[in-house]
């Protein structure tokens, strides 16, 4: 089962108030908080900008909301600091320019914005406007995660977990990630699965990995959803429940998880039997990068099930999972071009 892998991305601009009011509701409240800023009240200024910026209420316009929370940080709004390192290191409204990204973020978490020190946390942790320096990225990712901001606290789990800047240590790696988990970070609860399915950090319990990971896929995380399926293969040994997690997990666009239900559908288990649909299955596996897919859709070809027989398109797609780096790709591409069995 994949294990963790390390998040380093800029939050999103929270979610506005205002988001699901009508036009003439929105429009209302832009001059209200335009009155407000013009009054000299920051905290407007930030929420008008952030209007400006969705285009709520007002005529979207990013250079606009730029100077707005460059106005709402000046008078002490942290929130305008946060989103202006934000758009500084995005790019938007204003020329990118990561060095004023790293100085706005550091002035929004100096101010007490997690926000802005998560994302100060990634800048270190990437040396993006800031000499790259990983215990500076702990120092503020924990801040972060201390302030509530779960993405800070999955990105301590996962330096704990890979030993980067502090020394290996699961079960801190466990603490952080539950932390992340409790808080509704999705990735968070995928790799406490993990870790219990694996015994790291905490005690072994398939049970425990199987209620994370259901979390995962509930979530939208679809190696979750995988997960879960091969939990419900190996483990609880239900191919009917498996094969539903394999499906969300395609859906949700993990590769392995459309082979494995492909091959779920070749064989008629826990599903009914379907060639058509298993060839299909295959190959949106393979074109999307699983190597096992290729293998399936080569063998396919090579005896001819569900579709015409074709050796050309069978070394097509073994080569394929070859090129992919898997052993039995280049082993089936080899044995078909020379005939041998």
């Amino acid at each position: 089962m994949t294990v963790r892998s390390l998040l380093h991305a800029f939050m999103v601009f929270g979610a506005l108030a205002s988001v699901a009011m009508s036009p003439s509701e929105a429009s209302d409240q832009s001059q209200q908080v335009k009155a407000a800023c013009e009054k000299g009240t920051s905290t407007a200024c930030n929420s008008l900008g952030l209007l400006y910026l969705k285009g709520e209420g007002v005529k979207q316009d990013d250079a606009r909301a730029a100077a707005l929370f460059r106005k709402a940080c000046d008078g002490g709004d942290v929130g305008g600091c946060s989103n202006l390192g934000v758009m500084y290191a995005e790019g938007i409204g204003i020329p990118q320019d990561d060095v004023q990204a790293a100085a706005f973020s550091r002035k929004a978490c100096d101010g007490g914005n997690v926000r802005g020190c998560y994302n100060l946390g990634v800048m270190y942790a990437e040396g993006t406007g800031v000499q790259q320096d990983d215990l500076e990225a702990i120092d503020f990712y924990r801040q972060a995660c201390d302030g509530g901001h779960v993405k800070g606290c999955y990105n301590l789990g996962v330096m704990y977990a890979e030993g980067i800047g502090v020394p290996q240590d699961d079960a801190q790696a466990a603490a952080f990630s539950r932390k992340a988990c409790d808080g509704g970070n999705v990735k968070g609860c995928y790799n406490l699965g993990v870790m219990y399915a694996e015994g790291a950090g905490v005690p072994q319990d398939d049970v425990q990995a199987t209620d994370f990971y259901r979390k995962a896929c509930d979530g939208g995380n679809a190696r979750g959803c995988y997960n879960l399926g091969v939990m419900y293969t190996e483990v609880q040994q239900d191919n009917f429940q498996a094969a539903d997690f394999y499906r969300k997990a395609c859906d949700g666009g993990n590769a392995r998880g459309c082979s494995n239900l492909g091959l779920m559908y070749a064989q008629g288990t826990g599903i009914k039997q379907d060639d058509i649909r298993a060839i299909n299955l295959y190959r949106k596996a393979c074109d999307a990068g699983d190597a096992k897919g290729c293998i399936h859709l080569g063998m396919v070809y090579q005896v001819g099930r569900g579709l015409k027989q074709d050796d050309a398109e069978a070394l097509k797609y073994y080569g394929k999972a070859c090129d992919l780096r898997e052993p039995r790709g280049c082993s089936h591409y080899a044995k078909l071009k020379t005939g041998r069995r």
